[in-house]
């Protein structure tokens, strides 16, 4: 791509504060390029933040696998630190355990990136609101005010691309006080004993129910009482994060096959019966004082989330430290509006990151925040960009953002593009021949193929993100 004039002393303007925000900060820092940084928490607030911090969890305190060698979360983890993200560095400080999976404690995640973000000689923070599109003045900017954009700015947007802002329901799971959990009924486990990242192979809380258990508490979901949507009424959720009550309204076997699903657990109090279904509880502070209930996002009314989920086994003095929500989503149409570097093809300087170009999930927002960090920082310098290769999960996720679907081929004009989570569906195929059966083995196919496929694929990832870094 085209060189440009260079003055590192103007700085990079960055709105919003929340994983992809900060972590576009840090990396254009990290070049050498002055950065200041706009979030209005502490001027205002949001339907889903509780607190001022930058970064910010407002939904799972989990950041999913960290297995690098056939996960494709895991890989995007990998390439994020080999690039010398903040938001890894950070949750890795502050990870707790939970099998397979990386999370952390929220508040020591949050307060680590808002002390590394304030330490920084580079980058200014400014606590207010940005009402409107950056003004001309700031000739490098980049928008990651994620899916809780402010209604004045998600409106400038529209106004400046001409395009309606899709948007999908996000909702949120409860956290229960561990002491109110009876132990007696529920046991440590993680699935299959998995030990992960700072983990035990006992990382997670199961409340077993048994067949009636499981009917009655479908029965109760159904019938509970949800929050009315109104002027949101038609909004499509997002698969990945869909509330646990409109799964159960998909089907009564739904949750026993998705997060409720009691494959690869023992009851230590009884284990001769296999539980029907279990509801799993994942560790959500350092202090293991409280747990958050995996799958368990809701829109459910408060009162009808307590007396319903005091139905679960062990569940039935939980005190809650927080409630589920909703929130809606907000997302731009970025394959029309982006070039391939993030910028708004009618405002060259002007870059997108987060949640508000497609991506879903904490580190895939993050990623992107990384990526327009780093270009903005090249543009600042007067640097070639260079592009992550399609065959890292940094430059897959990339282009689906900037080149995914458009239209429907049986419904021209019909927008196709969703928010999606990074996994190997985005990554390009591998060469013809490199899926060998290995010596000795007969019958090669199936999960076995399967699984090479993806360690190679992830293998393939990695070595290209480390040449991509060494050119940068």
């Amino acid at each position: 791509m085209t060189k440009t004039a260079s003055n590192t002393t103007l700085p990079i303007h960055v709105i919003g504060g929340g994983l992809a925000g900060s972590e576009a900060a840090w990396q254009a820092a990290e070049a050498g390029v002055p950065v200041i940084l706009h979030e209005m928490r502490g001027t205002r607030g949001t339907d889903a933040h509780k607190t001022d911090s930058l970064a910010e969890l407002v939904c799972s305190n989990s950041f999913r696998s960290d297995d690098a060698t056939a996960n494709a979360v895991g890989v995007i983890h990998a390439e994020m630190r080999l690039a010398g993200s903040l938001i890894m560095a950070c949750a890795d400080k502050h990870q707790v355990p939970a099998g397979g999976a990386l999370a952390v404690d929220r508040d020591g995640f949050a307060e680590a990136v808002t002390a590394a973000i304030a330490a920084h000689p580079l980058i200014t923070v400014l606590r207010e609101e940005v009402t409107g599109l950056p003004p001309k003045e700031w000739d490098l900017a980049i928008i990651a005010t994620g899916p809780l954009t402010s209604p004045d700015l998600a409106e400038a947007i529209r106004t400046e691309t001409g395009e309606d802002a899709l948007a999908f329901f996000d909702a949120i799971a409860p956290i229960v006080h561990r002491d109110s959990i009876d132990m007696d009924i529920c046991w440590y486990q993680s699935r299959y004993d998995k030990v992960g990242p700072g983990g035990t192979g006992k990382d997670y809380i199961n409340c077993p129910m048994d067949e009636a258990q499981y009917n009655a508490f479908i029965d109760a979901l159904i019938a509970g009482d949800a929050v009315g949507f109104k002027e949101w009424e038609g909004t499509p959720y997002f698969d990945g994060c869909l509330p646990i009550e409109v799964m159960a309204e998909r089907g009564r076997e739904t949750l026993r096959h998705g997060p409720m699903k009691p494959m690869g657990l023992t009851n230590a109090h009884n284990p001769t019966v296999k539980p029907y279904a279990v509801v799993q509880l994942r560790q959500d502070n350092a202090l293991g004082t409280l747990y958050n209930m995996v799958g368990f996002q809701t829109k459910l009314r408060y009162g009808a989330q307590s007396d319903i989920f005091r139905m679960i086994p062990g569940l039935e003095k939980a005190e809650f430290a927080r409630l589920g929500g909703l929130h809606r989503n907000t997302y731009i149409h970025s394959p029309v509006l982006l070039d391939e570097s993030l910028q708004l093809k009618s405002r060259p300087g002007l870059r997108f990151a987060g949640q508000i170009t497609g991506c879903e999930g904490y580190v895939e927002s993050a990623s992107i925040g990384l990526l327009a960090g780093r270009f903005a920082a090249a543009d600042r310098k007067g640097e070639m960009l260079n592009l992550p290769p399609a065959t890292t999960a940094l430059g897959a996720l990339l282009n689906h953002i900037t080149g995914g679907h458009i239209v429907s081929d049986d419904e021209p004009g019909k927008r196709s593009f969703q928010p999606m989570n990074i996994n190997f569906g985005l990554f390009p195929e591998l060469e013809p021949g490199s899926i060998v059966k290995p010596e000795g083995v007969k019958r090669f196919r199936g999960k076995d193929k399967t699984v090479m496929k993806r360690q190679l694929v992830a293998a393939r990832a990695l070595a290209d993100c480390r040449h991509w870094l060494e050119q940068d």
